[in-house]
């Protein structure tokens, strides 16, 4: 499948894995080009099942994603509209398609992701943050607004709600070390380990087959809004989807000959073996 024509990034694809690098002069700003981008992207992705893995990160020496541009609100009414009338936004909408791609999708965040920037990042799966590089807020309760990016809605359900809170009201940048104690980030790496590090996980990931990365996906996210009882049956019907479409009988069988799951060594060696049994097809 082809990855080509958008003007705000570029894409390049490898061993399964998307490689998308923001490059939209001056500071990559979170416009409507990039949304358009983004949601062609989408759309890409979504029927390609050969790509497991998507990792977003910057050219520019000093942004990931800049905040969204002040032209999507300006003109916007400032006469308030009634609750049952409200429909998601199209930010919003882009980025709840970003969150829902079934593959994994990784932050490489090398520079300010203030804004809309940050809450791109919120809307990926995993995040990580180049040490002296990385500068993260949420400077919309200054402006006179919320985030509105999906990051007052994400927040609390990454953080917890007194810090969630913290961070919106307080609107005060935060580097990579203190994102990571907050838990906006997975890690805080240095400026000169983060790229091996993202892409020995990208590749780890790769490896193993789309559907269970997808089943483990939804079930994680569904385990946030759901009652526990609920949450399990959720599970239990992504195993059916993941069972179905992977060789995983032919995988536990294979753990099971010879009582190879009973060895002590291979107990101790499953970081290894984990990905040594996917030649089992």
């Amino acid at each position: 499948m082809a990855y080509d024509g958008f003007t705000t990034f570029n894409v390049s694809t490898q061993n399964g894995i998307a490689w998308v690098t923001f490059d939209y002069p001056p500071v990559n700003i979170q416009g409507l080009p990039m949304l358009e981008d983004l949601s062609k992207l989408a759309d890409a992705l979504e029927q390609d099942r050969d790509i497991k893995v998507v990792v977003f990160k910057s050219a520019h020496p000093e942004i990931f994603v800049a905040h969204a541009d002040t032209n999507f609100l300006k003109d916007m009414s400032t006469t308030a509209v009634d609750r049952a009338e409200i429909e998601v936004m199209d930010l919003q909408a882009t980025l709840d398609r970003i969150s829902k791609l079934s593959q994994a999708t990784i932050a490489q965040i090398e520079g300010f992701a203030r804004g809309g920037g940050h809450e791109f990042a919120l809307a990926c799966d995993m995040r990580f943050a180049a040490r002296g590089k990385a500068k993260f807020m949420q400077m919309e309760v200054g402006m006179g607004i919320l985030p509105c990016g999906g990051g007052a809605s994400r927040m609390a359900r990454q953080v917890g709600l007194g810090r969630a809170l913290e961070i919106v009201l307080g609107a005060e940048d935060f580097d990579a070390d203190k994102a990571e104690a907050y838990g906006t980030i997975n890690k805080a790496l240095d400026a000169d380990k983060i790229a091996d590090h993202v892409k020995a996980l990208a590749e780890r990931i790769a490896q193993f087959p789309a559907e269970s990365i997808e089943a483990c996906k939804r079930t994680v996210y569904a385990s946030i809004d759901l009652p526990i009882t609920e949450a399990l049956k959720e599970e239990a019907y992504w195993l059916y989807q993941s069972m179905s479409k992977t060789p995983a009988q032919k995988r536990f069988q294979y753990a099971d000959d010879n009582g190879a799951q009973f060895d002590m060594e291979n107990q101790r060696a499953w970081n290894d073996l984990v990905i040594g049994i996917q030649d089992v097809k």
